[in-house]
């Protein structure tokens, strides 16, 4: 880790406490997560950003994950944006298996309560849905942890993009 701040922590570092809300939102909804994050600015690399983010997650009560997956659409219906992006997995999909999708993302929601949660980049349909079915066997205090585990994994993918430059 270097002393001076990479470019993408540099770039967040110099943000107004509103625009650095506005593109953190983008990233995870939960109110708690952001003004974590917000409060322990300045980050000396993108590194120390993405170490807070995983270490902020890792705390979230369950009100405050339960914020986070409201914002969350369900699989198989991303919404434009990052969802959209991240749920590229989806685009070959056969009619079967988005029905399939669909009957597990409410088999789902009725056992758990919310959304079903996953960090789609890079999983086909099939992963998608396989992982489903696996997590619909669960306990809801083991799912709870992998959700908390999907949505960090989320959180990093998008705030890499944030850094990278993809801003708002």
């Amino acid at each position: 880790m270097t002393s001076s701040a990479s470019a993408g922590s540099a770039w967040f570092n110099a943000l107004s406490p509103d625009a650095a809300t506005a593109e953190l939102r983008t990233v995870c909804a939960s109110a708690v997560w952001i003004d974590a994050l917000l409060a322990r600015r300045p980050y000396l690399s993108d590194g120390a950003l993405l170490a807070a983010a995983d270490t902020v997650t890792a705390l979230l009560e369950p009100a405050d994950l339960a914020e986070a997956l409201a914002a969350h659409p369900p699989i198989g219906r991303p919404e434009p944006g990052a969802s959209e992006r991240e749920q590229r997995g989806m685009a070959g999909a056969s009619a079967e298996l988005r029905a399939d999708l669909l009957d597990l993302n409410i088999a789902y929601q009725e056992r758990f309560g919310h959304v079903f949660l996953i960090c789609a980049t890079g999983r086909t349909a099939r992963e998608m849905r396989d992982a489903a079915r696996e997590r619909l066997g669960n306990t809801p205090e083991r799912e709870r942890e992998t959700v908390r585990t999907e949505l960090g994994r989320i959180n990093r993918v998008r705030l890499i993009r944030l850094l990278e430059g993809e801003h708002t």
